[in-house]
């Protein structure tokens, strides 16, 4: 019997939610305006370090990402509301989640000594946020972006004080500059074994 296509199935909805994404226009990281929500995004990069010249200029993400609002809804089957009319998904008080989110890449950029924040643009949408965490695990299993997959590290916030004896990561250990990482120690992986990885895997 062949399978019967239920366009509200949660995956064919996150799937919606990756094409709405992906047709937005891009634009500078981060973006000049302030606005409210959580959602997904996809960083790309267009500059000159050689270890990126597979996706450099390309439509092809070096980085994908979520930021739900505090309170957002994570999973669990969509509830109708009382009048039975409309699905109660929207968080009253989103705040500005992915918004934040993207100034935070912007300022790791900055920080990073062989990095240009012009050279990377960004698409993002807001999304209620019952489907924001499928639709980022779409993008990565689609697009197995760089930083990702292939280098861990890009999305960490400053680790504090007490946990400066934690490895520095991947991405610190190629894109040094964050002050917070220079006072972890060194990372297992060398330059260029991070070097060799990603161009085994990324053409």
């Amino acid at each position: 019997m062949p399978n019967i296509f239920d366009p509200l199935d949660y995956l064919n909805v996150a799937r919606s939610v990756v094409s709405a994404l992906l047709v937005q226009p891009a634009g500078q990281l981060p973006p000049p305006n302030a606005f409210s929500g959580g959602g997904v995004y996809a960083i790309y990069y267009s500059g000159a370090f050689p270890a990126y010249a597979p996706i450099s200029d390309r439509d092809i993400p070096i980085y994908v990402g979520k930021a739900v609002p505090a309170g957002g809804r994570l999973g669990g089957a969509p509830m109708l509301n009382d009048d039975a009319d409309a699905v109660d998904l929207i968080e009253p008080n989103p705040g500005n989640a992915l918004f934040a989110r993207l100034r935070q890449h912007a300022a790791s950029v900055d920080a990073a000594r062989n990095l240009e924040r012009a050279d990377f643009s960004c698409r993002y949408l807001t999304v209620v946020p019952v489907w924001i965490v499928f639709a980022e695990r779409i993008l990565i299993s689609r697009f197995r972006p760089i930083w990702n997959v292939w280098v861990n590290g890009f999305g960490n916030h400053h680790v504090g004080t007490t946990r400066y004896g934690q490895a520095r990561t991947e991405w610190d250990t190629i894109h040094p500059g964050r002050q917070w990482a220079e006072h972890c120690q060194p990372c297992s992986r060398t330059e260029e074994e991070i070097f060799a990885r990603i161009s085994a895997n990324v053409h």
